[in-house]
């Protein structure tokens, strides 16, 4: 079976967050008698060139799996070129917004199935930014009665809904989660109480709030170090959060490390207690999942897959206001060496638990039946 896979960015992109690694783990864990062409752009976020990569050609990036980096004046051609070439089972297109490579192949791509996967783009704090392109996208594609002509993908059942109510109760809906990176749970770092260092790793914007994350800090007590890994995409709102760090009492430190490659993440879990990240919405949040799995605890919203954490030990859902966020914060800063190693086992345990590679394998395997 061939899977043709369209999506704008993949590794090694790394920028432009989620789906970059929800594809990367697909095609590394679900291999059975499949090939998979993948199809994105020539660029990371924010247009940033590819280094290492050669364009407009087929190249390995594993044993089963080949990558066309389309330079972008030849995007919309090529891959209409080589989807009518290759003549895939199955064309899988990774995301909504995004002419070249969602809009094109949904209208012009020809397979047994087409299956589009929205990747938490319809989600109300998704769809809350950039309201007017996004709005024209998806009237142009209900416009054309598009579920006539496609399967949708979601993550989660959460996620069918929203696709229902875009695209009608009718639509046509697999669900099938995201496999997770392969992690390790790292030696315990030191915790006293009264001391805590937090960590987020996310796309500066919005949607992560690290401004509210910020604000609650501010009437935080505690000897608190908080270290920012990310590359900014939302310039005017970093200098919101920069003037705010300016702002706070001399217990608080925060830096900034800009963005961070992959390849170096576990390094950085391992240097923190806590993992913080109370997102307006994640569709699966592999940063989150990836911090569970090496043993930190999170705090999250409840707009997340990762819910009842707290009861299983694993960190805090909270309300997505400073309040709130400080109370969790201050309950990880005061916790001694014992109380915290019982969170870092729970934090691993629950990630487990949740991770059933299992059940993926039956989810794609209906999905990419033809």
């Amino acid at each position: 079976m061939t899977i043709f896979i369209s999506i704008p960015w993949f590794s090694p992109a790394y920028k432009a967050g989620g789906p970059i690694q929800s594809i990367a783990n697909l095609v590394n864990n679900y291999t059975d008698n499949i090939e998979y062409k993948i199809f994105c752009g020539n660029t990371d976020l924010n247009n940033e060139p590819l280094q290492n990569i050669v364009e407009d050609k087929w190249i390995p990036f594993n044993a089963h799996t080949q990558v066309w980096y389309a330079s972008n004046n030849n995007a919309s051609k090529n891959i209409k070129t080589q989807i009518k070439l290759i003549q895939p089972d199955v064309i899988f297109i990774i995301g909504i917004f995004s002419w070249q490579y969602n809009i094109v192949p949904l209208l012009f791509g020809k397979a047994y199935k087409k299956i589009l996967s929205v990747r938490g783009m319809l989600h109300t704090g998704a769809l809350s930014q950039k309201k007017i392109k996004k709005r024209l996208f998806l009237n142009l594609l209900n416009f054309v009665q598009i579920k006539k002509k496609t399967s949708f993908h979601a993550t989660d059942t959460a996620e069918a809904v929203f696709i229902k109510k875009e695209f009608g109760e009718d639509a046509q809906i697999y669900v099938a989660g995201n496999f997770a990176k392969a992690i390790q749970h790292k030696n315990l770092l030191l915790k006293e109480a009264n001391v805590l260092k937090l960590i987020t790793i996310a796309l500066i914007s919005h949607m992560k709030n690290h401004l509210l994350v910020l604000q609650a800090l501010a009437n935080c007590t505690a000897s608190i170090e908080y270290n920012i890994y990310g590359p900014i995409k939302d310039v005017v709102y970093w200098e919101l959060c920069k003037k705010q760090i300016s702002l706070l009492p001399s217990n608080i430190k925060v830096h900034f490390h800009g963005e961070i490659n992959p390849t170096f993440i576990e390094n950085a879990l391992v240097q923190n207690h806590v993992f913080i990240m109370p997102s307006k919405s994640e569709n699966f949040g592999h940063a989150l999942i990836e911090a569970l799995l090496c043993g930190k605890p999170i705090i999250t919203s409840h707009n997340t897959p990762w819910n009842n954490l707290l009861d299983n030990n694993a960190g805090i859902n909270t309300d997505i206001d400073d309040s709130s966020i400080c109370k969790a914060i201050n309950l990880f800063a005061e916790m001694n060496a014992e109380t915290y190693q019982q969170f870092t086992n729970g934090a691993v345990r629950y990630a487990s638990e949740k991770i059933d590679n299992q059940a993926l394998h039956f989810q794609y395997q209906q999905m990419f039946a033809v």
